[in-house]
């Protein structure tokens, strides 16, 4: 079906950002995208009238304990978990580092670790401190062609001593969907606890933690348009017998024993009207909720979500062929990575021939089209690609749009093209 996403781009006040009298092109979403003016108005408003510390006998605390409690129910629709499995934190890597410290109390020297090349280094790095303990940690090899995981090494090297398993769901250098609900199954036959690394692919599609079946997931809501928050779902059984490092009176309980010190509060306040944003999308769509949760129980709001992801997974994946073809059109440049006919997100990494990553970036950046250049801390991996160890990021978000993918054609047209 056609999906008309072109309603969103008015929500966005970023969008009327002009460059030499030109509309900025947002093409750094994997960055971070921008923000609706609703999650504005939330951050603002309860800076503005709301703002206190929790639990106290007054207005303004019982207010905050509200917010924390409406993002936690909001998160619990977006991931498919209960509000009691949603824990708030500074960013994904701090919370991933809390609950690895956590993890470690119980590993002992011959358990092992796996973790994977194709990974982004906050959900590597966490669990490769590990081998302090004793613990042995195994890297899940990388098909460099195609830049994806090899299951077979995946499969074998999951054995009975293996106590946590650690991946992305989707690489946020290349795009790479990963199967995550097969990994976490190898996972639990031996018994090891499944993490998985959401934050790249939960701006591109619907994510259901009972269906993939993890232990834990751990995202950020700034990369599907909130403010920058960290999220953490915990499934209730090993979350509650988790032992965190925490101070004596913070609350011993479910999901408040991780969340240590005072929250970002303002920040969690966006994080409600940010999902909000994804289900009215998906109110115009309806029908791609029944395609994808036929008649199971959910709150209307959680049917509203997965609709939306997949009105946005949609829109995207059309302008993620546009912008494949472009770069494979354009001489000199090398795209990594699966084609769109593959699972992926519409993100792009590639190189230009005799130029630097940065030069590339700012051709682009002093025409008004945003891209990142670097390894987006997906070192290991970008590093395994390229002599040079950084390359160009291109990413679309549901505010993108045709006439900027033409854009982009001739910019990196006129930059190939220019004297040397």
């Amino acid at each position: 079906m056609s999906i008309d996403l072109s309603f969103c781009r008015a929500q966005f006040p970023a969008l009327r950002l002009s460059v030499l009298d030109k509309p900025a092109v947002f093409f750094d979403g994997p960055g971070g995208t921008q923000v609706p003016q609703s999650v504005v108005d939330a951050v603002a408003g309860y800076l503005a009238f709301e703002n206190s510390n929790t639990h106290g006998a007054f207005l303004t605390s019982r207010k905050t304990d509200a917010r924390l409690d409406e993002a936690r129910v909001a998160m619990a629709d977006f991931l498919g978990a209960e509000p009691a499995e949603i824990a708030f934190g500074a960013n994904m890597t701090t919370l991933n580092y809390i609950l690895s410290r956590a993890l470690a109390r119980n590993l002992k020297k011959g358990d092992r670790v796996i973790v994977t090349q194709l990974d982004h280094e906050a959900n590597r790095g966490p669990w490769m401190a590990l081998e302090e303990t004793g613990a042995e940690v195994v890297q899940c090899k990388v098909d460099l062609d195609t830049c994806t995981l090899d299951m077979a090494d995946m499969r074998q090297k999951i054995t009975p001593n293996t106590r946590i398993v650690a991946v992305g769901y989707a690489s946020n250098a290349v795009g790479t969907i990963n199967d995550v609900t097969t990994i976490c199954r190898w996972a639990r036959e031996v018994g090891a606890t499944s993490i998985v690394d959401a934050v790249h692919y939960a701006a591109h599609g619907p994510i259901d933690v009972r269906e993939i079946g993890c232990d834990y997931l751990v995202c950020s809501a700034y990369k599907f348009f909130g403010p920058h928050v960290g999220v953490m779902y915990g499934r209730k059984g090993p979350f509650t017998d988790l032992v965190p490092y925490k101070l004596l009176p913070q609350s011993p309980d479910v999901p408040e024993k991780i969340e240590t010190g005072t929250l970002n509060h303002e920040g969690i306040a966006g994080v409600t009207p940010a999902v909000d944003f994804i289900a009215s999308i998906g109110q115009r769509y309806p029908e791609l909720a029944e395609e994808w949760c036929g008649c199971a129980p959910m709150s209307p709001r959680r049917r509203h979500i997965i609709a939306g992801m997949r009105a946005i997974s949609a829109y995207e994946e059309r302008l993620a062929r546009r912008v494949w073809n472009v770069l494979n059109a354009t001489p000199g440049v090398t795209v990594y990575g699966l084609d769109p006919d593959h699972p992926r997100t519409p993100t792009f990494s590639f190189s230009v021939e005799g130029a630097t990553a940065r030069q590339v970036a700012e051709f682009l950046g002093d025409r008004g089209i945003f891209v990142w250049a670097g390894d987006f801390f997906a070192t290991t991996l970008v590093r395994m690609l390229c002599g040079s160890g950084k390359v160009v990021r291109i990413g679309l978000a549901p505010y993108n749009t045709d006439e900027e993918v033409c854009r982009l054609e001739a910019a990196l047209n006129e930059f190939v093209e220019r004297p040397r």
